[in-house]
């Protein structure tokens, strides 16, 4: 997410600020990713290229620990505008959510700093042509979001974690649901682009074809 569309910031920022009101989605699609109307972040792609399929992904023996994921993570999230309430909340909201969704809380970390580095504020997203919103922190459809706007509340964003999550919970059952690599990669890919090339997980199929390759890097310690 590299474009910035400073209209379109300020005129959504303007518009939630007036209203405090999340942006209603109504779609149940994951669109894909793509050079947004109006991002406000800048996701770097990790220092390796890895493609192929699932087995050339790192395993999950190389994963930090959440502990050690969030706490590599913490000051990017800060550096977005987020407050320390808002990365405490953030926090919170991973655990409950793997808690009661059944996902790993190290993949939600890691998707919520691929889509919007943890600014709680982020700017919702909107597909070409259809105009699907992807909104809040997992940028996701048929999730809540606040943009320009932080110091948010629990329930705030834990709902926007909540809907990233159970989204990915979904992907992850096209692939077996299983607590390992082999419906974990697949299912990142779904998440991003809507369709997966099994041989080639790099395979953007239209959207960031460099996004599960990066997942796994942040999973590693990567952080950007």
């Amino acid at each position: 997410m590299v474009a910035l569309n400073l209209f379109a910031l300020a005129t959504a920022s303007l518009l939630s600020l007036s209203t405090g009101s999340p942006v209603a989605v109504a779609s149940q699609q994951r669109a894909t990713d793509f050079a947004p109307l109006n991002a406000t972040v800048s996701v770097q792609s990790g220092p390796q290229w890895i493609s192929g399929p699932w087995q050339n992904f790192p395993k999950m023996s190389t994963w930090l620990t959440f502990d050690q994921m969030f706490e590599a993570n913490k000051n990017s999230i800060k550096s977005t505008g987020s407050t320390w309430d808002d990365v405490g909340r953030i926090n919170v909201a991973i655990r409950n959510a793997a808690s009661s969704i059944g996902v790993d809380e190290r993949v939600i970390l890691g998707i919520i700093m691929q889509e919007s580095h943890g600014y709680v504020g982020v700017i919702t997203t909107f597909s070409p042509g259809e105009g699907i919103p992807t909104a809040g922190i997992m940028q996701c459809s048929n999730c809540p979001g606040y943009p320009g706007q932080t110091a948010l509340s629990q329930d705030q964003i834990s709902g926007m974690v909540n809907g990233g999550t159970n989204h990915f919970k979904a992907n992850l059952q096209d692939f077996g649901d299983k607590w390992s690599e082999e419906s974990i990669y697949p299912a990142l890919r779904e998440y991003n682009s809507g369709s997966v090339n099994q041989n080639d997980l790099s395979d953007g199929l239209g959207a960031t074809a460099s996004y599960v390759s990066d997942i796994a890097q942040r999973l590693q310690g990567w952080v950007d």
